[in-house]
């Protein structure tokens, strides 16, 4: 269960996130669309898991890779977003969220 604080930066985190890959995606993924579908910070504030929704790919994989190697230049950028606001800017774990294709799945298969 998340704390009201947890929830506040969840919301500013995704935000500012979902800008910065707006203004990205001609790198990490050209031709396609991304989507910060969710982010989840620690109770102690210092990591970040950010999920992320890849339209359309079939190496999802190769792209997550990718964004992780610039990890370091998005936590930069984040930090000089949200400076103001939070001490500390957490570290970045990137995931990809695959709910959209496990509900594509499920309702193929309840449709035979």
């Amino acid at each position: 269960m998340d704390s009201v604080r947890q929830n506040k930066v969840n919301s500013l985190l995704q935000r500012e996130l979902a800008e910065m890959m707006q203004a990205h995606t001609r790198n990490f993924l050209p031709g396609g669309l991304i989507t910060v579908t969710a982010v989840r910070v620690s109770p102690d504030l210092g990591v970040a898991k950010v999920y992320l929704s890849l339209f359309p790919t079939p190496d999802k994989a190769g792209v997550i890779a990718n964004i992780k190697e610039h990890g370091h230049q998005l936590r930069g950028e984040l930090g000089r977003r949200v400076g103001k606001q939070l001490r500390i800017v957490p570290e970045l774990l990137f995931y990809v969220d695959d709910s959209l294709d496990r509900i594509a799945e499920i309702d193929n298969l309840l449709k035979k």
